[in-house]
């Protein structure tokens, strides 16, 4: 069976995953509500946690790390080590995205959450994202860190469902179209 990769990602209404310096500010202060919004679901069915440097460098700042049971894999051409601290449930990996896909398959990983703006479009252009979650927060950025970029290609989606909840968030799920 194929490795399935899928994307739970909150973003801004108008797109950003973060502000141009990283932040995550709106985001934290967004969200005041005790419900999970589906995530402590969506990481039941999850085996390895795959995300891009910039990502895992923002984690590390958070203090207590969030994966604790989960198996996290690092994609960094140019993170040579993983630095002091770093949990050790967590591996690096160089890429570039076949590499990685070969490895993990060596691994036994079965299903993947893909985490981070850079790495999900590196997935998107290679088209190996199965399906996607998206959050959409109800605040307006106006810039930062999309979390779409250029394609070759269009990307064809088949809408699965739409959840409005009561902070706010409305979560959309799509699988990816071949």
């Amino acid at each position: 069976m194929p490795l399935k990769a899928s994307v739970f990602i909150a973003t801004s209404l108008d797109g950003y995953i973060a502000r141009e310096d990283g932040g995550l500010d709106w985001l934290m202060g967004a969200t005041q509500s005790t419900d999970d919004h589906g995530y402590a679901g969506f990481m039941a069915g999850v085996d390895t946690l795959v995300m891009g440097r910039g990502t895992f460098d923002k984690v590390m700042t958070f203090g207590e790390w969030p994966y604790a049971d989960t198996r996290v894999v690092v994609v960094s051409a140019s993170l040579e080590a993983l630095p002091k601290g770093a949990p050790a449930q967590v591996e690096l990996h160089p890429g570039p995205i076949p590499a990685l896909l070969e490895h993990l398959e060596a691994t036994g990983a079965k299903s993947l959450y893909l985490d981070g703006g850079k790495l999900i479009q590196g997935f998107l252009r290679e088209g190996l994202v199965d399906e996607m979650t998206i959050t959409r927060i109800p605040v307006l950025l106006g810039q930062g860190i999309p979390l779409f970029g250029g394609l070759a290609k269009d990307v064809l989606l088949q809408h699965m469902k739409t959840t409005s909840y009561e902070s706010g968030f409305v979560q959309s799920t799509y699988r990816v179209v071949r």
